[in-house]
């Protein structure tokens, strides 16, 4: 056999093809050229025929335009949510396109509204929004979906079977299961006796499903437990030195729990502060800020629960990016980004390891791990 054309051994080695026509291609046999009946075949099944690629963009996506999606949130510089910034980086980096992360400092629903206007008005390509009022966003919800900007809540969606707009798809934790996960936590801890629910800003859908849940499922325990509401302040000094303050007015307290990470961090302060674990007191709350890491790590609280606010970041920009991508064929889906009680058993890892995913770090890196993973 002499020389083999180039051609043909790519093609031979491209298509897999049958043993009848890889001898008769690298032979020549029974063909005018092999090599252009290589060349032929493969220009026939280049680059434009093999695959749907629009091959420009990024992986095997069609080339779109750098599109932006705008985060409205209400409690823009709190420290709960920059790894939620961090995964809609992430996600954006990934992507090819952009966010913007504005909305309300302090939970004012005006500022948000108008901060959603504003989005519309600038043409976003997406919102997502933290539905904190069941009232406040329907109207300018139904404005954007009605100028074809796809809008998807995430960590608040209004109260339990009542979402409060048109949004296509909520995406975060389910705050009354997690309300009713808490208050089963509380009865497996207290016999009977006064326990203490703080929360930041009553009624705001983000948190008070948490309360109203554990409620429920303290009332359901049968227990001789009465569970009381406490507003501790939006702030979180205010915060601290409410919860400070009520327990020491309440030294029969069985529990102290809250249900927002500037609270729960409290509630691990104050009880080491006076020792209230060595006085038999419960205690646990949700997210985890620094404060309450070291609070479980150090045995003053029995328990935090995680809802992922990477994932609340990283997914409405993956979810708003599909829909423009497919011309809304992709529609949005309902995601609960769960719940995980973090305990002393489990937080090492939430304290020796720094990573965009927790908050406590800004580099990418890859983490590793090993051994078997927990389960039931």
């Amino acid at each position: 056999m002499g020389d083999i054309d180039p051609r043909v051994e790519e093609a031979v080695e491209t298509f897999g093809l049958p043993a009848v026509a890889r001898r008769r291609l690298l032979t020549g046999g029974g063909l005018f050229s092999a090599g252009l009946a290589a060349s032929a075949l493969l220009a026939a099944c280049g680059p434009d025929q093999q695959s749907n690629s629009g091959g420009e963009g990024v992986g095997d996506f069609p080339k779109t335009p750098k599109w932006k999606f705008v985060f409205v949130n209400h409690v823009t510089s709190n420290p709960f949510f920059v790894p939620t910034q961090y995964g809609a980086a992430d996600a954006c980096a990934l992507l090819g396109c952009e966010f913007q992360w504005t909305g309300s400092k302090t939970s004012i629903a005006g500022e948000m509204v108008n901060a959603t206007n504003a989005a519309v008005s600038a043409k976003a390509d997406g919102i997502a929004l933290c539905v904190v009022d069941v009232n406040a966003f329907a109207k300018p919800v139904d404005n954007a979906l009605d100028a074809g900007i796809p809008v998807v809540s995430y960590n608040a969606d209004g109260a339990p079977g009542k979402p409060g707009t048109n949004r296509l798809a909520y995406i975060g934790q389910d705050l009354f299961t997690s309300g009713v996960r808490l208050g089963e936590r509380i009865a497996e801890l207290v016999e009977s006796g006064e326990v203490v629910g703080f929360i930041a800003t009553p009624g705001q859908l983000n948190i008070q499903p948490r309360i109203d849940g554990a409620k429920q499922a303290i009332e359901q325990s049968g227990k001789s437990i009465t569970f009381n509401q406490i507003a501790s302040g939006a702030e979180l000094p205010q915060e601290l030195s409410t919860i400070d303050a009520y327990s020491q007015g309440h030294p029969d307290l069985k529990g102290m729990f809250a249900v927002d990470a500037g609270s729960t961090e409290g509630v691990a302060k104050v009880m080491a502060k006076y020792k209230l674990k060595d006085k038999g007191v419960a205690s646990g709350g949700f997210d985890l800020v620094p404060g309450t890491l070291e609070g479980i790590k150090n045995g003053h609280l029995d328990f935090t629960i995680d809802q992922q606010p990477y994932l609340q970041g990283f997914l409405p920009v993956l979810s708003l990016y599909l829909y423009k991508l497919s011309g809304g064929l992709v529609s949005p889906a309902e995601t609960n980004t769960g719940l995980l009680f973090v305990t002393k058993d489990n937080v090492d890892p939430y304290l020796t390891t720094k990573t965009r995913f927790e908050g406590s770090d800004t580099k990418q890196q890859l983490v590793e791990r090993s051994g078997a993973i927990g389960h039931g």
